[in-house]
This record gives C-alpha cells, structure tokens and sequence, in this order.
C-alpha cells in the first residue's frame, strides 16, 4: 500500500433505511456503493474523478472486486469507509476499509481492480495512461 495521505481518502455515512434488509442489516450488495463513494472521494480529491477520466479519453471499467464481511453494518449506524491506492502502473487497485464510526471496529474489507480503456478505440491499455501519473503526482 502507498504511504502518501494524498493517495487515502475517507467519507462517513449514516446507513439509510433503504440499504438494510427486514433485520435492519445491511444488504451485501450494497457495499459496492459504500465502496464508490470512497473511490469518487479518492479520485475527486487527486482531480481526477469521472468526468475527468473521460476528459483525458479513458474510461475505467471494474474488471475483479472482492469483500471480506466481518461484522455486520446495520441501519443508522454511521460508519467511516477509507479507500486506499495500492497499484496504479499497471492497473488502479484500490483497498477499501469499513469501520464503525463510533467504536473504530473494522466491519469490512475488500478492493477493487480498475483498468483503463481507450474511449476512441475501445482498447484495454496494459500500462496506466500517463495522466494518471500526472495526477497522482508520480513518474511513471
């Protein structure tokens, strides 16, 4: 994982009743959202969120994801999700954290893989587009 805070990014929600089930659980596929509203903080807070990325002529589609549940999310509860860069050469992996707001308690754990997609012609790029680089603030 990189050390550098610019490349950590977290948000804090209040679960809505909408996301848990009848037990007032949250509903595992909802995490996914959890998870992308830290990557859009992580990406926003580098300059380059969405719009951006198709600005500069990528797209980057999520090609592997994984969640580790640990302990339950339940509705109200406000929780804390942390999005961290760990690849970004090749590929942006980024790990994800869910910890109860209030007590620190990890809850969940998981990543997501990205990779970057020409827009013009449709073609995977095997190497991560050098505007990622600029924006991250590294040399490739």
């Amino acid at each position: 994982m990189l050390t550098d805070p610019r490349f950590t990014a977290e948000v804090e929600l209040t679960v809505p009743f909408h996301d848990a089930d009848p037990m007032g659980v949250v509903w595992h596929g909802n995490y996914f959202r959890y998870f992308e509203i830290a990557r859009e903080a992580l990406m926003n807070q580098l300059n380059y969120g969405y719009q951006a990325m198709r600005e500069s002529g990528y797209v980057w589609p999520i090609v592997d994801a994984k969640i580790k549940y640990r302990a339950p999310v339940l509705f109200e509860q406000k929780i804390r999700i942390r999005a961290s860069i760990e690849e970004f050469e090749n590929r942006l992996k980024i790990a994800y954290q869910v910890f109860d707001a209030a007590s620190g308690e990890k809850t969940t754990a998981g990543y997501t893989i990205q990779v970057a997609v020409s827009k013009e012609t449709q073609e995977m790029s095997f190497v991560s587009p050098n505007i990622l680089f600029e924006r991250m603030g590294v040399k490739p």
